[in-house]
């Protein structure tokens, strides 16, 4: 029935104007969607720990529906899923986490629930050091203390995201680009930092063996930790005793304790070896809360530095990103 017609029947005229508004509405919930507009249509990505769901978010921008399993601060290696977790995993189009068993529930949680997503261990692109963990040989898999590694994890995450959404594919690229320049000016500007410390002292002790991609990378040497890789383990009056007496030995002038774990024990050693604990936590497993210093991986690896120089003796410059002229797609 054409609208004219309606007009012709005998509406009183008083409620034409009602009339016209009706039918407007009913004619805007006939309107067809653009094919064009994405809606649901957008990527949803999951990713396990903060520093790869740092990258993910910076990398895909308002191109992906990004959703991190970790709050910052959490502990990769002890934390529990919950059942949210697993809807979560069923409901993505990609999920994202480290590997080499950091996230050890999660991994086991993923592998379990069957579900469609395509998987990307991000840390496994990196070659991993070894480490002896109950006699024998496993990957260590803080990877991203070197931050060539994570330039690597970053290029891993473009591409993946690239295949899964290739009409954003010069978005991915731009936000990739532009994360690499800053790590890689990160990368240089710690060794610089590092280099300051006088070189009997550029020792690190630390909670738990988290570090060792960083002091290979940066020119420092790990003498010791109060627990190995995973948090998970417990140390004994014993392994107390010993690296408080190791610290003596080697004179080390400070030790850390880490943002994610209880710094009781490693306060205990401190006090036993009569040595400074450091005033600045260092960040291991995990990015701070939005809005304190490290609360990006870029700014995590920044404030891990000042903390190590500081303590050690060092001088320390603050970072200064040196930005290109040519502009590039920054997310939102």
């Amino acid at each position: 029935m054409k609208i004219s017609s309606i007009y012709n029947q005998n509406f009183p005229k008083k409620l034409w104007p009602a009339l016209a508004i009706l039918l407007g509405l009913w004619m805007s919930g006939c309107t067809v969607t653009s094919p064009d507009t994405k809606g649901d249509e957008i990527p949803k990505v999951i990713s396990t720990s903060t520093i790869i769901a740092d990258m993910a978010e910076k990398i895909g921008g308002d191109e992906i529906e990004h959703q991190g399993i970790l709050e910052p601060g959490a502990d990769p290696h002890i934390y529990e899923p919950v059942p949210a977790d697993s809807v979560a995993f069923e409901e993505a189009d990609l999920i994202l986490y480290n590997g080499y068993n950091l996230e050890s529930a999660l991994i086991k949680l993923m592998n379990a629930a069957g579900v469609k997503a395509q998987k990307i261990a991000v840390g496994e692109k990196v070659t991993p050091l070894q480490t002896p963990e109950e006699g024998e040989m496993v990957p260590d898999p803080h990877v991203w203390g070197d931050a060539q590694n994570a330039i690597v994890m970053v290029n891993a995450i473009r591409d993946v995201l690239i295949e899964l959404s290739p009409e954003d594919k010069e978005v991915f690229t731009e936000n990739a680009a532009r994360l690499s320049e800053e790590l890689q000016q990160v990368d240089v500007w710690i060794s610089q930092q590092i280099a300051t410390i006088p070189e009997n002292q550029r020792r690190l002790v630390t909670t738990h063996d988290a570090f060792e991609y960083y002091v290979q990378a940066y020119g420092l040497e790990m003498t010791g930790t109060l627990i190995g890789m995973s948090t998970e383990e417990q140390p004994s009056a014993k392994t107390v005793k010993n690296l408080a007496e190791e610290i003596k030995k080697t004179g080390v002038p400070a030790i850390f304790a880490e943002t994610t774990i209880n710094p009781q024990l490693i306060t205990t050693v401190a006090q036993e070896a009569k040595v400074k604990l450091a005033p600045r936590e260092l960040y291991s497993d995990s990015i701070a809360a939005p809005g304190s210093e490290g609360d990006s991986y870029s700014k995590m690896l920044i404030s891990n530095t000042q903390a190590i120089v500081e303590a050690l003796g060092g001088e320390y410059s603050a970072f200064n990103l040196q930005t290109k002229s040519t502009p590039v797609v920054q997310p939102q």
